[in-house]
This record gives structure tokens, C-alpha cells and sequence, in this order.
């Protein structure tokens, strides 16, 4: 499988930052999460079937330029990167387990 890449900005207003946290809002990970697995299997017609591993390094802000990437490793596995203004400042990694629908 070829590896594969999507950019996307989010929203300076971003509504799932709100609250989280007044002043210094961060995209929550349950929401970068949700974007990635939604990409990845519309992407390669696929359905996540479990999220095998996520590490956060660095927050995601609202406004900011994200570049997803991923690959499959294994069969049915899936690596990912997430990043934000260079290829260098990843700031989540993971793995998910996917099926075909």
C-alpha cells in the first residue's frame, strides 16, 4: 500500500476547543482522533475496527495547518502521523487496526 497524505486547517473558531481550556484552547484528542479515522477509511474505503495505539506529543490549537499521513504496516494495520507547520513537529502518532466494508 503507497503511503498517503491530506492537509487540512481547522477553524480559528473551532467549537470543540471551547472549554478546553478558556485562554489557551486546545483541539481535544478525542476530535483529532475522530478527523484521522475518518480520513484514513474514506480514504482507502475502509472502517476502523480499533484504535491500536494514539501518543500525543504537542497540542493542536484552533487555526492550525494539520498534515495526516499514513501508511498501511501490516495487513489491516494502519500507521499515522499527525502534524502541524513542519513534517518535523508531529504532534500525534499512532496505529489503527482497519477492516474493508
Amino acid at each position: 500500500m503507497a503511503s498517503h497524505c491530506v492537509e487540512l486547517s481547522l477553524p480559528v473558531d473551532d467549537r470543540s476547543a471551547e472549554g478546553h481550556f478558556p485562554g489557551n484552547p486546545i483541539i481535544p484528542g478525542a476530535v483529532l482522533l475522530r478527523t484521522i479515522v475518518g480520513i484514513v477509511a474514506a480514504d482507502d474505503r475502509m472502517t476502523c475496527c480499533e484504535i491500536r495505539s494514539a501518543r500525543f506529543l504537542h497540542p493542536v490549537r484552533p487555526g492550525d495547518r494539520l498534515t495526516i499521513g499514513w501508511e498501511e504496516k501490516t495487513a489491516g494495520e494502519i500507521g499515522f502521523t499527525c502534524s502541524t507547520g513542519s513534517p518535523e513537529r508531529r504532534v500525534l502518532v499512532g496505529t489503527l487496526r482497519m477492516r474493508t466494508r
